[in-house]
């Protein structure tokens, strides 16, 4: 898979709104994974990799479409709280362009949480890491791949997210790698639990 893209950097247009953070009670759980995440360095900081930009970002939905995510550049930091999530309103693929707000603007890969909560409502969270070891080995896992060409953060890997989430090979595993964004795999389920639990799966595989 090509090397193309690099981490932390935002394609779509952003109407972000400065509020006071919101903390559904949900929250708790999501920042526990997230943490054991960047404990596993699934999420974090390296000055060796992608520039030394921070990587990583997980969400929770709030139903209709509407979800928390964790801001911008946060990846690096040991642990977050309420004050490190955006809350987005909306996603509008067809003008690339994404409504939220918060304390912080929302992460980079925004649009591709927002494409997964509307296409698949079921989706109680997202998670998406960095791991070299299940992205090199997608395929031979049987992880679908998003085309190596397709840009991550932008209209064109919105649609391809939104097809290759319909596809038999993905209605029960939710689970799938990013051909054009080195390392980035995404893991989406009803709760955070199981999409953690089926990232570290294929760690291990």
């Amino acid at each position: 898979m090509a090397e193309t893209e690099r981490e932390g950097v935002s394609k779509f247009d952003l109407r972000f709104t400065p509020a006071a953070p919101i903390r559904p009670a949900a929250l708790h759980g999501l920042i526990g994974w997230r943490d054991i995440l960047f404990r596993l360095g699934l999420i974090g900081q390296d000055p060796q990799r992608y520039g030394g930009l921070a990587y990583g970002n997980v969400s929770l939905s709030l139903g209709a479409g509407e979800f928390l995510i964790s801001a911008t550049q946060t990846g690096g930091l040991t642990t977050l709280t309420e004050h490190h999530f955006a809350h987005v309103q909306r996603c509008q693929p067809s003008l690339n362009r994404v409504w939220a707000s918060g304390p912080l603007p929302p992460s980079s890969e925004a649009m591709t949480h927002g494409v997964i909560y509307a296409n698949r409502p079921e989706a109680g969270c997202v998670l998406h890491v960095h791991s070299p070891s299940i992205w090199r080995s997608a395929e031979y896992q049987g992880i679908p791949v998003t085309d190596a060409a397709v840009a991550y953060g932008t209209p064109a890997m919105a649609q391809t997210v939104r097809g290759l989430i319909d596809t038999e090979r993905m209605i029960h595993k939710g689970l799938f790698a990013m051909g054009g964004h080195e390392d980035g795999v995404v893991s989406f389920a009803g709760d955070v639990e199981t999409a953690a639990c089926a990232l570290l799966r294929a760690l291990v595989d």
